[in-house]
């Protein structure tokens, strides 16, 4: 479904270049839940970005379901982001629109239906436990709350996978796993996920594949992997 073959990712906005990734190649199957692993600048992000392209490789190809993700025109890219969901470490919610509108928005962007948005908003709602506060703002939630419904507009769009970069980052141990929890509920619906996290905890419980970086570079990939650095 996913594959990055032989891909390095320079940055040249300093004197001394940064090697952010070097001749990485993995896949991900269908289905599957990986977990990218590594500490602070061992390029986990940068990996999210290129998925996404928000950053285009220096070197390498990317493939999402067979085809080539340089070589697609806006509209492929556009496509590309509805069956892409990002789940970031920072939220990234609209302060002046409640919990519902926040989720509406997504939808209307994308040029849902009237119909299908009153359907739809309500039921990833539920799933995520924010239903009944909708008419909550951003800042009357608690940091659980807010990336649950970080989760449900990453979900509206009904995507493949979901990319969640470091979710639990700004969350205490009790939301770490409350979230975690949500992401394997989303995954048992046959959603594919990655998770890029450098909490070895959550990699200890999970059981899912690992794929380790560090400065750039894969240096293990575990089909039941643990948190090794």
């Amino acid at each position: 479904m996913i594959k990055f073959q032989n891909i390095s990712k320079i940055y040249h906005s300093s004197k001394t270049p940064v090697v952010a990734l070097k001749d990485v190649s993995f896949e991900i199957k269908q289905g599957e839940f990986v977990s990218i692993v590594g500490k602070s600048g061992a390029g986990k992000t940068t990996l999210v970005k290129l998925l996404i392209s928000e950053e285009k490789p220096s070197r390498g190809e990317i493939f999402f379901k067979g085809k080539k993700i340089g070589e697609m025109c806006p509209a492929d890219i556009q496509y590309l982001r509805k069956r892409i969901g990002v789940v970031h470490q920072d939220y990234k919610l609209l302060t002046s629109k409640n919990v519902k509108e926040n989720v509406e928005y997504i939808m209307q962007v994308i040029g849902a239906s009237d119909k299908d948005i009153s359907r739809d908003v309500p039921q990833v709602l539920e799933m995520v436990g924010l239903l009944d506060r909708q008419t909550n703002f951003p800042e009357e939630l608690s940091g659980g709350e807010k990336q649950r419904l970080a989760i449900a507009r990453a979900l509206i769009h009904r995507p493949e996978v979901i990319v969640a970069d470091e979710p639990t980052g700004n969350l205490d141990l009790y939301n770490t796993f409350e979230i975690i929890n949500l992401l394997k509920k989303i995954h048992g619906l046959g959603t594919t996920i990655i998770l890029a996290t450098h909490n070895r905890e959550i990699i200890e419980r999970l059981g899912h594949r690992v794929i380790t970086l560090e400065k750039g570079k894969i240096i293990r990939d575990d089909q039941e992997g643990k948190f090794i650095l």
